[in-house]
């Protein structure tokens, strides 16, 4: 893949991420999250399709920025439950859960209804980076509530929550001309490659930004 992968002993030493929080930092804390001894404040998804098949679809960059934000904060996705990846992270000094769904795209929202129904967290504190294909490449676009703009993978957790009421980071993929499956279900060009990987850089940024100052917050930075 076009990213180095984060080995087990970078993470042991914990070199990942540590100077994204000098200035803002609160006081280290010990994130127990997944025991349910640490109260998540967020919980952020990426939206992709598993499997070695999708492994460099354009419809998972969701999945590659929850890999990007997890290599980021020295954590890995440790705990497998039906539907969905779990980690944990201290961002700055808020613990936050790190998910993807082991669902296809389109029931993406049985791992989001088990993550609510887990951490009981409304859609005030959640967070679904996605592909889009209406923008861009590389583009980012955050928002605080709204509708799936035919996104099947939106669809599913509107449908299943009940609510459009969650926050969401778009990344922009670009429109094809024509065959959109084959677009979405295919990798970037190498021209293409840079672009995403320094718009995955940016969505780390604007994932902190959320965590430490809220939504609203976020979006008047990056949008």
């Amino acid at each position: 893949f076009f990213f180095k992968q984060m080995t087990a002993y970078e993470i042991s030493l914990g070199l990942v991420g540590s100077e994204m929080c000098i200035r803002d930092r609160k006081e280290k804390v010990i994130v127990d999250v997944l025991n349910q001894k640490t109260p998540p404040e967020w919980v952020i998804v990426g939206l992709g399709n598993p499997g070695q098949g999708h492994v460099e679809d354009r419809h998972n960059v969701g999945f590659w920025s929850l890999d990007f934000l997890a290599r980021r904060y020295g954590t890995t996705f440790s705990e497998k439950r039906q539907h969905v990846l779990i980690g944990e992270a201290d961002i700055c000094g808020h613990p936050v859960v790190l998910a993807k769904p082991r669902t296809y795209m389109n029931l993406s929202g049985y791992a989001l209804e088990y993550l609510r129904q887990r951490f009981n967290l409304g859609g005030q504190r959640t967070l679904v980076v996605v592909d889009d294909m209406d923008l861009p490449t590389g583009k980012l676009r955050l928002r605080a509530e709204g509708g799936s703009g035919g996104h099947h993978g939106l669809d599913s957790i509107i449908n299943e929550l009940g609510s459009e009421v969650f926050a969401r980071l778009r990344i922009g993929i670009g429109r094809p001309g024509a065959d959109t499956i084959r677009h979405v279900l295919g990798p970037f060009s190498s021209t293409e490659r840079k672009t995403i990987n320094d718009a995955l850089e940016s969505s780390i940024d604007v994932v902190k930004e959320c965590v430490l100052n809220g939504i609203e917050y976020a979006m008047n930075s990056y949008n």
